[in-house]
Order: structure tokens, then C-alpha cells, then sequence
């Protein structure tokens, strides 16, 4: 047999969550095109958002669905909240056996799994398969928690304050507030999940981020140097969608008519329009809806407001008027649910993004070269929108300073200070405009990485030939 590309086999297991699901599948599309085979482990209740449900979109590769031993129990889609995150993965490392049965019977050259999955670490070592991490998350977060872990900056600040820190040893002066940081003993279980991490993380074969070496290459350096991984950096992998059907299902089916929600974008001036989402884990509750609502009144601007588990009529959330005086004259599009947020970041009419900083929506908006509105909730969300405001310089924060865990109570932004906000990044003058520059420059740029002759395109090619000439020294070719 030759050692060439079309004979290796690579296994990508996610983490069962739409936010992990979506980028592990985009990042599996990437090796099929290259010669290389891609299987996609998942459960049989997450197969269907991961299969191709029509031939239009076969470009997904095929799904692995092991059955859960006896004792495993019923795995939901997906966890309800942080604080059910440690419960969640434990139930999760219960298809251990299920997951080692499947590396006997594929054999695969390599696996990818989540980092939230250590354990597999263990099961790929016993059987000589190596394992790489996959990060769906920024360098320069990974970078930052290092820092604040290793210079345990933490330890005399009391959890919950106002009082700023700066971040030790990193390529840029990086402020923090305590408020903003994950304090993880809060939660039973997660201190000693966060170091299982860690620990088999250091023990694996590398590293592959969902991030393109010239976004920050300052903290891919820093990465590779200071924090000591090998890291293929190979996105934005969202960039795999190519077409408008692979553009416009992303997880869940869509709550909108593609074609609607492009009719309305059509009618709207080239970056008029103000695009806000919060992911798929946080349930806006009903007075932050209506002050938002209020901002983007006052802000005057057209926008596309994507909302989730909201009930009954939008009369009943939205301000007294509002349906009618703003959305009913054609203002303003209320989704409810999942929406095509790619297809919604590319299209010329949309001139701002207001975003809880999840990384596949920051790289999404990267990629489609639309500033931010910075509103953070919960995880490495604060650490990314330090990298969108204060080191790429592509967006301005709407003032949240405090980390809630979904569920909890939280400050109800004000809607003057959106519309303050999103005015600074929609109303013009030059500050804005340099925005918007670099903005399209770092899409511009996404979108070389990607192709041949690109630093992403590059890694994945530097990848598939290190697994070859592995094989070929263990002599399994």
C-alpha cells in the first residue's frame, strides 16, 4: 500500500453541544477534500443535525453512532447549562468502552477529540492511536488562562470584585476585572475536570485550533513557546460552507425561511443593518428583550434580532408598539430560534454584529469582515472580547463586566447604553470607519488562509503528511 493521503483515516469526536458540534463537523470537511477519510463520532440523538439530510449537501462525512453500555444513561442533546456541564461529561465518559470498541473496529490513524474530553486520551494511548485536541476557542484565550493560572493572579483577589489585574507575560497589556473570571470552584466537580484537562492534554499528540495563524500571530507564537504545544491552526473552518444550503443550516434546522430573510436584507442599504444573536446556550429573559428593543429604536437602525425560547405572542416581550411601529413597517426582523447566521454576517446589507463573544461567532464575524458589539456572558467569552476590542481593534463592548452562569440573575443592560454602543459602530465618523477597515482586511485575509497556498490551508496539509510518515515508522501502513 502507498502512503498517500487516500489511505489515512481520521476519527473526529465532539462534544455533545451545538457551539462544539458545528465547528468539529466544519473542521472534518476540511480532510475529505485532501484525499484524507473523515468519520464523525456522535450519538444517534445528534446524528441528524450532523447528516446530510438531502444529495444537495453531501459533503459531510459519515457518522459513527455507538450504542451506550448497559449502564450508560440516556444522553440529552446537549447540557442544559454550565452548572449541569460536570454531570453532563461524566455521563458522557460512561461510552467509554462504546468509544474504544469503535477505535478497534476503525483503526483510524488518528482521532480528534474535544478537550472537554479527556478520557479519551487514555483509551487512543492503549491503543496506539494518537490523539489530537481540538480547541474551539481563540490562542489568545487559551494563551490568557495560562497566564492567569500559571502567575496565579487569582488568589488574592476575592471572586466577584470590581478590582482590575493585568494579565502577566503576554504580547499585549491586557486588563481584566475579577468580575469577568470564571471562578470554577463555584461549580462541585469542575475544579478537577478543568485539571484532568490540562493534564491529558500535555499528553497528547498536539493541538488543532479553529484560528489562522496571521488573526494572532502573536499568541500562536506564544502558544507554541510559553505554553508549550505543538498547534496546527486550520480555520476559520467555517469557511468549508461554501454554498448557500451549507451556509444557511448550521446545527438545528433554521425557525426562518432562508429566502425571506434575504428578501429583507435585500430592501436594506449596503452595511445599514444590525445583526444580534447570543449563541445557542443563553435564553434572553424578557426585560433585557425589551430593552433591547428600546436601543434599537432609538439607534434608528434596521436590525435582525434572533431570539430563543421565547413563548407566546411578540405583543407579550416586546415593548407597548413595538410590533407594529418598528417591525411591522419593516424595520426591524425578529427570528425566533435557530437562524442562518453565516448567510445573514455575508450579506452586504449587514453592518454590525452585537455578539455574546462565543468563539465561532466571533471567527463568523471575523470572516464575513462585520464589526462587533461586544456583549459577553459566561466561559472565555470575556477573554475573547478582549481580543475583538483590545488587540484586533475590530469592535467596542456594550459595558457588561460581570459573568453569570445561564440562569442566574444578571444586570439588565440599559437601552441607552446599546444604543450608545451599537451608535459608535453603525452612526460613521472615523473611528468607526477604521473599524470597518480592518475589519474587511482580517475577512479578506480569512479567506486566503483557507485556500491553496494559505497558512491554514498549509497546516492541514503539514498535518495529514506528519500522520503519514508516523505510519510509516510504526511500521501499520
Amino acid at each position: 500500500m502507498t502512503s498517500t493521503s487516500q489511505d489515512l483515516h481520521i476519527l473526529f469526536f465532539p462534544f455533545l453541544a451545538p457551539g462544539h458540534i458545528i465547528p468539529t463537523v466544519d473542521l472534518a470537511k476540511l480532510f475529505p477534500c485532501r484525499g484524507v477519510k473523515a468519520t464523525i463520532l456522535t450519538t444517534p440523538g445528534n446524528a441528524p443535525s450532523i447528516q446530510p439530510s438531502s444529495t444537495k449537501r453531501m459533503t459531510t462525512p459519515p457518522c459513527a453512532t455507538p450504542s451506550p453500555s448497559p449502564s450508560s444513561p440516556s444522553l440529552p442533546p446537549r447540557p442544559a447549562s454550565p452548572l449541569a456541564l460536570p454531570k453532563f461529561i461524566k455521563a458522557i465518559e460512561l461510552l467509554c468502552q462504546s468509544f474504544a470498541r469503535v477505535l478497534r473496529e476503525l483503526l483510524p490513524d488518528a482521532v480528534v477529540t474535544d478537550n472537554i474530553l479527556p478520557w479519551t486520551q487514555d483509551v487512543a494511548a492503549e491503543l496506539d492511536v494518537p490523539r489530537l485536541v481540538f480547541h474551539g476557542t481563540s490562542l489568545f484565550s487559551l494563551c490568557a488562562s495560562h497566564s492567569i493560572d500559571r502567575f496565579k493572579v487569582l488568589e488574592s483577589i476575592p471572586p466577584g470584585s470590581a478590582q482590575s489585574f493585568v494579565l502577566p507575560c503576554l504580547p499585549h497589556r491586557i486588563v481584566m476585572q475579577r468580575s469577568q473570571i470564571w471562578d470554577v470552584s463555584e461549580i462541585p466537580g469542575m475544579t478537577l475536570l478543568v485539571d484532568r484537562i490540562k493534564i491529558f492534554e500535555e499528553r497528547s499528540y498536539g493541538v488543532v485550533a479553529n484560528s489562522y495563524y496571521e488573526l494572532e500571530p502573536d499568541y500562536a507564537e506564544h502558544y507554541g513557546k510559553v505554553v508549550g504545544r505543538r498547534v496546527w491552526n486550520v480555520g476559520p473552518v467555517s469557511l468549508c460552507n461554501r454554498n448557500e444550503i451549507e451556509k444557511s443550516r448550521r446545527g438545528d434546522e433554521t425557525s426562518i425561511d432562508c429566502s425571506q430573510c434575504l428578501s429583507w436584507l435585500n430592501t436594506k442599504k449596503p452595511g445599514s443593518v444590525v445583526y444580534i444573536c447570543f449563541g445557542s446556550m443563553y435564553k434572553l429573559p424578557i426585560a433585557q428583550i425589551r430593552e433591547i428593543a428600546l436601543g434599537l429604536e432609538a439607534s434608528d437602525a434596521p436590525f435582525i434580532l434572533v431570539v430563543r425560547d421565547v413563548r407566546g405572542n411578540d405583543s407579550d416581550w416586546l415593548p407597548e408598539g413595538f410590533e407594529g411601529e418598528v417591525v411591522g413597517r419593516g424595520k426591524g426582523l425578529i427570528i425566533r430560534g435557530w437562524a442562518p447566521q453565516i448567510l445573514i454576517l455575508n450579506h452586504e446589507a449587514v453592518g454590525g454584529f452585537v455578539t455574546h463573544c462565543g468563539w465561532n461567532s466571533c471567527l463568523e464575524g471575523v470572516s464575513a469582515g462585520v464589526p462587533m458589539i461586544t456583549w459577553p456572558m459566561f466561559a472565555e467569552q470575556f477573554l475573547n472580547e478582549r481580543l475583538i476590542v483590545d488587540v484586533l481593534k475590530v469592535g467596542v463592548g456594550v459595558g457588561v463586566k460581570e459573568y453569570v452562569d445561564i440562569g442566574a440573575e444578571r444586570r439588565v443592560v440599559a437601552g441607552e447604553e446599546i444604543r450608545r454602543a451599537v451608535g459608535s459602530v453603525m452612526d460613521g465618523g472615523e473611528e468607526a470607519e477604521e473599524m470597518r477597515r480592518r475589519a474587511r482586511e482580517l475577512a479578506e485575509m480569512g479567506r486566503r488562509v483557507v485556500e491553496e497556498g494559505g497558512s491554514s490551508y498549509a497546516d492541514v496539509g503539514e498535518l495529514i503528511q506528519e500522520l503519514i510518515g508516523r505510519r510509516k515508522a510504526t511500521g501499520t501502513e
